[in-house]
């Protein structure tokens, strides 16, 4: 009996717009799997090229640069992010800017760097140079930067003097691999390297050779630019956080892109039509007045992933702490405990279902640096190789680098994960209405007196005629309980019928006022009975 193929994993892309903020949310098989977000007025993304000055340099333990790229903060360049042919890029640089000079094409290598070397063997205060941001600033943290400039297009990426090409180590044929490799051979402008991107797998000389020309044209224009700026100014700009989405990672398994702005909808089409014409035909225009990333369940699924407390099912629970230097994962089981099975195999059980969520976790928060994971204790060596490999396996598709190490003798599992970026924090837990956000509320016994005082301001200040009150319902039965209630008193006093109404979506100690229409009654000052 032949085996049965994995079922392909069907992935939407949800795209929100607000008037600063552009909101990204990308759901495997109706699951979120990662948010994204981009604000206009974000400086300084991973990808972005700029012509730099540098600040000063230090040879000693640090062997690093810090350069000014025009941030608050000087970005970091260490050693070894230099690029084996810094002095070349450097010197093509100068050329480009004092002389003018036009094509790397024809451009003499300068001796390489030694892998072990001194910053300021290769650097000098004010000396200008080209760099790309490899990790955005990160708390009191200036960005990190590289001067081994990369172009990533679709299904190749750019690097100028790298004069080599590389296949990516996720296309596994040997055959697929050398059509590629010779393809791009053939092709490729000298003294440009290409690495070759998975993506590219089964594509045509025509779609290969576009994206290089595509590739070619925006470093000419960065060339051409840099003679006209002043240091320190961007010369480049990565591709806006949606465009770059799309470029990096739909392919054919995309079902739909969802998008509720029509400005960014036009956009997002015109680009992927410059991909392909298939393309264009999943992409969606939302006109639906509802929100919607509550329309596609992503409001309820991020309120309930993003909290210190990440519940799974049948009790089990992850507890997640976000400290500067690293992220702390503990797995709970709840009261789970299923019977005829012992201690050894709920653990195992428990720690597999909480392996998904974790790697679900690390995407959709995009957490980065040191991971610790504290997993049930298992006694079973197989048990916990089975683990590893299971995490091994489900982290697959995290684009990010990252390496996990097996579990060692104390049950936790450590990863390392590449961070370019601040960790995704959301807050999720909301005001309280009754204490609203103090702790402390007002004592029960004067919510009666507090109704009355505005239910008089109504009836004698505003001679509103006909209004209700909405209420908690165990505040409804307290004030309309007996012969004589509470509200049979104020109608006879007021010589009008008071109605009340029970909500049980209302706080105990919440109450709202409506007049006729049903608006809401808003009380710009609290009134008294001595008003």
């Amino acid at each position: 009996m032949s085996e049965e193929l994995p079922k392909p994993i069907s992935k939407e892309l949800v795209i929100t717009s607000f008037e600063k903020e552009i909101q990204i949310a990308l759901l495997e098989d109706k699951k979120l799997v990662e948010i994204h977000k981009e604000k206009s007025t974000d400086q300084f993304a991973v990808g972005d090229i700029y012509l730099g000055v540098v600040k000063k340099t230090n040879s000693g333990g640090m062997n690093a640069a810090f350069v000014n790229i025009g941030s608050d903060r000087d970005a970091f360049l260490h050693y070894f992010d230099l690029g084996n042919h810094a002095r070349t890029m450097n010197e093509f640089v100068n050329q480009v800017i004092t002389n003018n000079k036009k094509s790397i094409a024809n451009f003499p290598y300068q001796p390489e760097i030694p892998k072990v070397g001194k910053i300021n063997e290769v650097l000098i205060p004010g000396q200008k140079i080209l760099v790309q941001i490899a990790k955005e600033p990160i708390s009191t943290k200036g960005a990190t930067v590289t001067t081994e400039i990369s172009l990533a297009g679709r299904f190749l990426v750019l690097v100028p003097l790298m004069d080599k090409v590389t296949v990516s180590q996720k296309i596994k044929s040997s055959a697929e691999r050398r059509r590629l490799k010779n393809l791009v051979q053939a092709i490729r402008p000298k003294k440009c390297g290409i690495i070759i991107r998975t993506v590219a797998n089964g594509k045509n000389l025509e779609e290969i050779t576009k994206d290089m020309n595509q590739l070619v044209d925006k470093w000419k224009l960065i060339i051409d630019k840099l003679p006209l700026v002043t240091a320190p100014a961007k010369v480049a700009a990565e591709l806006d956080i949606s465009t770059s989405l799309i470029r990096d990672i739909v392919n054919e398994s995309f079902e739909a892109i969802h998008v509720d702005n029509p400005v960014l909808y036009q956009e997002i089409k015109q680009y992927l039509t410059s991909i392909s014409s298939d393309y264009s035909n999943i992409l969606k225009l939302y006109k639906n007045p509802k929100p919607i990333f509550e329309t596609m369940n992503v409001s309820k699924q991020i309120k309930g992933s993003f909290g210190k407390i990440v519940t799974i099912k049948n009790g089990i629970y992850l507890v997640i702490e976000h400290t500067e230097a690293m992220h702390v994962i503990d797995v709970n089981s709840g009261n789970r405990n299923k019977a005829g099975k012992d201690q050894e195999e709920n653990a195992a059980n428990v720690n597999m279902e909480a392996a998904a969520e974790i790697a679900r976790q690390l995407r959709l928060r995009d957490m980065g640096g040191i991971i610790t994971i504290d997993f049930i204790d298992m006694k079973k060596t197989s048990n916990r190789t089975l683990l590893f490999q299971t995490l091994v396996q489900l982290m697959k598709n995290d684009k990010a680098k990252h390496t996990i190490l097996p579990v060692n003798k104390f049950g936790l599992i450590q990863i390392t994960r590449q961070r370019v970026r601040q960790a995704t924090i959301i807050e999720t837990s909301e005001q309280c209405p009754t204490c609203h956000g103090t702790g402390k509320v007002k004592p029960t016994i004067l919510i009666e007196e507090e109704i009355q005082n505005m239910i008089e301001y109504l009836i004698e200040k505003q001679i509103e005629k006909k209004f209700y009150i909405s209420v908690h319902p165990i505040v409804y039965a307290y004030l309309t309980k007996k012969m004589v209630s509470k509200r049979f008193k104020w109608s006879l006093k007021y010589k009008q019928w008071i109605k009340l109404v029970p909500n049980q979506n209302q706080h105990l100690l919440e109450f709202k006022f409506f007049n006729k229409d049903q608006d809401q009654i808003v009380f710009w000052t609290k009134p008294t009975i001595e008003e």
